[in-house]
């Protein structure tokens, strides 16, 4: 059960950064052309893209027909095996979906990471979704990748542990055991701290990734307002109002020295538990309005050294300067470009213009998925559909493993290996569960029985192939990451 935390008086400032300082000796110097300023990452019409700030150079790295896929993101975060950041973002399948009697999609929410100096792009997560219109809200920093799913008042809130080189999303919040929640920011650095604003009533809170709380929010937000996109050094939130553009104001995003717990339920006891995190205090400025004679802004992010912002508002990217009066941008890009979201990396010395590269696009995937979970033609029959049965389990590919050899659901198999839930849905098969299926090595295998004889196969997110079986790579004096795609 959720739980909800009360506010301390008292927060400590933050004396000194945890971690190891490498030795400057072994930093490599930066190229020329380096990209100190980051790059702002967008979503538009034509896909997932990138801008460079210093030259208002714009790059899409992962292309997407303009109005068949509904998109969230994006933002920046780490992933396995990589010195540098790389994008993730959603897709909601949005082609028209079949029936009973019609051909078309099964619709699924994907979750994608694309590496825009390698021009890969790899599926982390994909969740069979019918009923929404995907996810939305998607936020992240050094430790979590979190983001709102679902409809009406069944929202749940989603979050992946970036600093984890397998596994796939766990579930913060879900009702009806805990209130439903929208995203709208993430505290910086490895913080577990979720910025959330609860469906219905619109109070804000910190929903605690690390300790599965509520935390009260350190500001009085309205039931409208957000998204948020708070500055690299946790002490300045930059907030969308519903309109008249964006207000700044001080933020303190640490944790309280220590807290008073309850459970979520308005008529539950309370009970003592004890919070030791230090809490970073915000600086003293008054709150400012961003450009008041704008309208909602759909996105906020922070440049790396927090003093300009970003909105995605328009349609476009508009710059402005964070210690300017209120009033019109410094600067414009992607007119007409229908941009719906934004996010701002830090700097990237060693990364040039010149090193982008355009991955192809998640629509492979999305495509090859409802082809390997096409139903068997005997069992795609008005009498044979109702008839037919799915079982599914999840292996890891990189090893030996006897769900991989599964060729018939007996009672004998599933006492032994309890399958994953999962049904048909119209002409295709597919896992019931959010998030149920994983990219990486994972591998699903697959009995679809009941109104034909047993038929076997295995599908996976990235490829059906066995992480197992390819080739072992070169041995390397550097010792290189293998050549199998990573867990997310």
């Amino acid at each position: 059960m959720l739980k909800i935390a009360a506010t301390s008086a008292a927060a400590l400032l933050l004396a000194a950064c945890s971690g190891t300082t490498a030795a400057p000796a072994h930093s490599p110097s930066p190229l020329t052309g380096g990209l100190t300023q980051g790059l702002i990452a967008y979503v538009a019409d034509q896909g997932v893209g990138v801008l460079d700030p210093a030259t208002g150079k714009s790059t899409i790295v992962a292309p997407l027909p303009p109005g068949a896929f509904r998109v969230a993101g994006p933002v920046w975060a780490s992933a396995p095996n990589l010195n540098h950041r790389v994008i993730y973002f959603t897709v909601h399948d949005d082609r028209p979906p079949e029936s009973r009697t019609s051909s078309g999609v099964v619709p699924y929410d994907w979750l994608f990471r694309v590496d825009p100096f390698a021009g890969t792009i790899e599926p982390v997560a994909a969740s069979q979704d019918s009923q929404s219109e995907g996810p939305f809200g998607l936020v992240a920093n050094d430790h979590y990748l979190a983001l709102s799913v679902g409809c009406c008042t069944s929202y749940e809130v989603d979050a992946l542990d970036l600093t984890r080189a397998a596994g796939g999303l766990k579930t913060l919040s879900k009702p009806p055991a805990q209130a439903a929640f929208f995203t709208e920011g993430l505290a910086p650095g490895s913080s577990g701290l979720v910025a959330v604003r609860e469906v219905g009533t619109g109070t804000w809170y910190w929903l605690n990734a690390d300790a599965g709380v509520l935390n009260p929010f350190p500001l009085s937000l309205g039931p409208e307002d957000g998204p948020l996109a708070i500055s690299p050094d946790g002490t300045t939130v930059a907030v969308a109002l519903p309109d008249h553009g964006a207000l700044i104001e001080p933020i303190n995003s640490g944790l309280p020295i220590a807290s008073q717990t309850q459970t979520a339920n308005p008529s539950g006891s309370a009970s003592p538990a004890a919070s030791t995190h230090p809490t970073a205090t915000a600086a003293v400025i008054a709150p400012k309005r961003v450009n008041s004679k704008l309208q909602h802004p759909d996105g906020l992010a922070w440049s790396p050294d927090g003093k300009q912002l970003a909105l995605a508002v328009n349609g476009e990217v508009e710059m402005y300067n964070a210690a300017a009066a209120d009033g019109g941008p410094a600067g414009k890009f992607l007119a007409g470009a229908n941009v719906v979201g934004v996010a701002w990396s830090g700097p990237m010395p060693n990364h040039t213009v010149a090193m982008l590269k355009a991955s192809p696009g998640p629509v492979s995937f999305v495509d090859a998925l409802l082809k390997s979970t096409a139903l068997p033609a005997a069992a795609d029959t008005p009498q044979n559909r109702p008839l037919t049965k799915v079982y599914i389990w999840q292996f890891d590919s990189t090893k030996t493993s006897p769900e991989e050899a599964i060729v018939d659901a007996t009672p004998a198999v599933l006492a032994k290996y309890p399958p994953l839930s999962g049904g048909v849905v119209f002409h295709h098969w597919a896992p019931t569960d959010t998030w149920a299926l994983v990219g990486g090595c994972l591998r699903y295998r697959v009995v679809v029985g009941g109104s034909i004889p047993p038929t076997a196969s295995t599908v996976g997110l990235s490829e059906n192939t066995l992480c197992s079986a390819r080739p072992s790579p070169s041995p390397s004096p550097s010792h290189s990451p293998t050549a199998s795609p990573s867990h997310s």
